[in-house]
């Protein structure tokens, strides 16, 4: 194992464990509100998590293969797989995979990403902060303004100039952006929310892409 996978192992480590630590404080109801991911609430978007850290290569092709491709099938019963009981047994199987270096096919900037990502996507409703490591999250920009692997953010990013306010991520050339490097990370992500956290020139063009993004 390379010194840059397990640096980017225990990012996501960290990251992993920062969430369950917010995710102690939640009741009933901020277990139940929608995310910014889609249709899912926070429970759901934490039992998805967990099970992305429980399914290796083999599995994972099983589930696939048994939903026939439909990824929101094959995302749906897995998430139903690893949802406790109640909000308290969802934290519970998440705790556990804090520390799992399991994962399917892709990179391991995917991972970190993944936890990343949603983490934002269920802290942001519910007026959490939480900013990660700046090595770390540099790190995951730079792989998705260059990379479009489970998300367009390549796309997205393509003919801008990005440059982080809270660090040395930038990338990119055309007209510019500005904003924290978690803002710029979601709003590669397709997260509409974060766009009123940038600005620059580019933003306009920037938000059509990111409003585009779930039809490309």
């Amino acid at each position: 194992m390379t010194e840059t996978t397990i640096d980017v192992l225990t990012a996501t480590t960290t990251e992993r464990a920062a969430l369950a630590r917010d995710l102690a404080g939640l009741d009933h109801a901020d277990w139940a509100r929608p995310s910014l991911c889609g249709r899912w609430t926070v429970e759901e978007v934490v039992a998805h998590l967990t099970a992305a850290a429980s399914l290796g290569r083999a599995r994972w092709m099983r589930s696939v293969l048994g939903a026939r491709f439909d990824f929101d099938e094959h995302n749906a019963r897995r998430l139903a797989e690893h949802r406790g009981a109640t909000p308290a047994g969802t934290l519970a199987r998440f705790e556990a995979i804090v520390p799992s270096t399991t994962s399917t096919f892709g990179p391991k900037e995917a991972w970190l990403g993944e936890v990343v990502i949603h983490g934002a996507d269920i802290r942001r409703p519910l007026g959490i902060e939480h900013q990660p490591n700046t090595a770390a999250a540099t790190r995951l920009a730079g792989f998705l303004a260059r990379t479009s692997f489970t998300v367009p953010s390549k796309k997205i990013a393509t003919g801008l100039r990005l440059e982080a306010t809270d660090g040395p991520f930038a990338a990119g050339a055309g007209s510019v952006v500005r904003g924290s490097t978690l803002a710029l990370i979601m709003a590669m992500a397709g997260r509409s929310a974060y766009l009123e956290d940038l600005q620059g020139p580019g933003i306009d063009v920037l938000a059509q892409r990111v409003a585009a993004a779930s039809s490309w």
